[in-house]
C-alpha cells in the first residue's frame, strides 16, 4: 500500500487498525505535507518502533524527473516517469495571482481528441491517487514555488479515473495537507454525463469546466469521439442541471482551430446553446503539434467579439510555454518517439 494514496480519513482508519491513537494519522499527515519528510526516519514524532511498522506496511513512493523545459514567460513542463516506466507531464504556470499546476490524471488518454497529442499514444492505465499527489509535492520541490491552485486539465480524462481523482482533491484540500482551496481546484471533463450527479454530490465547491470545442454535433463527432456517446444537447442539458443543483458557475473551455470551429457560425451556434446559463467561456489559442493539421486561429479577437454579442461572458486563457513542447502530451510523445 502506497502512503501517499490515503486521505486523513483513511490514515486514521488504518492508524487505528494497526493499534495506534488516531492522533497520529495526523502527525504522519503533518510530516508528508507540511514538513514534508521524504522518510519515515525523518518522522521524529513517531517511536521509532512504531515507524519501524509503518515502514513494512506503507511504502514511500517516488517520481522520477526524466525532462523539465522552461519557456520564456517562465511557464516550467515536467516529464516523469512513474515506478512502472510510464510517462506523465505536468505544468506550472505563472500567473498575476500566483502559481498554477495542471495535473495529469490518467497515462495516456482514451478519448482520441483529433487536436490533442495526448491521446495519440494510446492509453496505459488510470494514474494512482499517490501518483497525482507527487505531481503537486515534486513540482513545487523542483520549482522552489508555492501552489496557489490546481487544475485537472493535464493528459487523460478525470471522470473516467473518478474516485482516485476525487481522493487526489481531498488529500490537496486538507487544511493538514497541502491546503489549496476547494474554489483554486478545477476538474475538466469532456463530458462524462453518468459522473456530473456524483460530482453534484460531492461536500465541496471544487470548480467545472467543459472541454466543448465545437458548436455542434456533426463537428464535435469529427473533434472528439466522446460526442457520439454523449451528444451536445444531453451535455448542455448535464451541465444546466448541474448549475441549478449547485449555483456553482462552469467554465466551457474552447480551442480555437482555424477555418475549424472558429467561423462566424459557430459563434452564432455557441450562442444559442449557452444562452441563459451560468457559464463563461474560456477561449483557448491552439498549440499546434505534429499530430495533425491542424493550425491556430487567426480570428480570436474576432471570435472573442462575436460571443459577446450573443451575450455570452468569455475571456482568452492567457498563453503559457508556446516556445516549449506546449500541447498536453507533446512532451511525452516525442519521449515515446525517442526524438530529442
Amino acid at each position: 500500500m502506497k502512503l501517499y494514496d490515503l486521505d486523513l480519513v483513511d490514515l486514521e482508519n488504518y492508524i487505528d487498525v494497526l493499534g495506534e491513537k488516531k492522533y497520529r494519522a495526523k502527525q504522519i499527515f503533518l510530516s508528508l505535507y507540511k514538513d514534508r519528510v521524504k522518510s519515515y526516519d525523518e518522522m521524529t514524532t513517531l517511536k521509532k518502533e512504531f515507524r519501524d511498522i509503518l515502514k513494512e506496511k506503507l511504502d514511500f513512493s517516488k517520481l522520477e524527473l526524466v525532462n523539465r523545459q522552461v519557456s520564456s514567460d517562465t511557464t516550467e513542463k515536467f516529464l516523469f516517469k512513474l515506478e512502472d516506466g510510464n510517462l506523465i507531464e505536468t505544468v506550472l504556470m505563472p500567473h498575476d495571482y500566483g502559481y498554477s499546476l495542471c495535473v495529469s490524471s490518467q497515462v495516456g488518454c482514451p478519448m482520441a481528441c483529433s487536436f490533442c497529442a495526448s491521446g495519440a499514444y494510446g492509453f496505459k492505465r488510470n494514474l494512482e491517487t499517490y501518483e497525482m499527489v507527487l505531481q503537486v509535492l515534486d513540482v513545487e520541490r523542483y520549482s522552489k514555488k508555492k501552489i496557489s491552485s490546481v487544475v485537472i486539465m493535464g493528459i487523460g480524462e478525470p471522470f473516467l479515473n473518478y474516485d482516485k481523482v476525487i481522493k487526489f482533491v481531498r488529500i490537496i484540500n486538507n487544511d493538514n495537507g497541502i491546503a489549496i482551496g476547494a474554489r483554486h481546484i478545477t476538474i475538466s471533463t469532456s463530458g462524462i454525463i453518468p459522473k456530473f450527479k456524483d460530482f453534484e454530490n460531492e461536500n465541496f465547491q471544487v470548480n467545472l469546466a467543459i472541454s466543448l470545442h465545437a458548436s455542434n454535433n456533426e463537428l464535435r463527432d469529427k473533434l472528439m469521439p466522446v460526442n457520439k456517446k454523449y451528444k451536445i444537447e444531453e451535455l448542455i442539458s448535464a451541465v444546466k442541471t448541474y448549475i441549478e443543483h449547485t449555483n456553482r458557475r462552469v467554465t466551457i473551455e474552447y480551442l480555437l482551430i482555424d477555418g475549424v470551429n472558429d467561423l462566424d457560425i459557430n459563434a452564432k451556434e455557441l450562442g444559442k446553446l449557452l444562452k441563459g446559463l451560468n457559464v463563461y467561456v474560456n477561449l483557448i489559442p491552439y498549440n499546434e503539434t505534429s499530430n495533425n493539421d491542424y493550425k491556430r486561429s487567426k480570428r480570436t479577437n474576432i471570435f472573442f467579439d462575436l460571443l459577446k454579442k450573443e451575450g455570452l461572458n468569455v475571456t482568452v486563457r492567457k498563453e503559457h510555454g508556446h516556445d516549449i513542447d506546449a500541447a498536453c502530451g507533446q512532451l511525452r510523445g516525442k519521449m515515446i518517439k525517442g526524438d530529442k
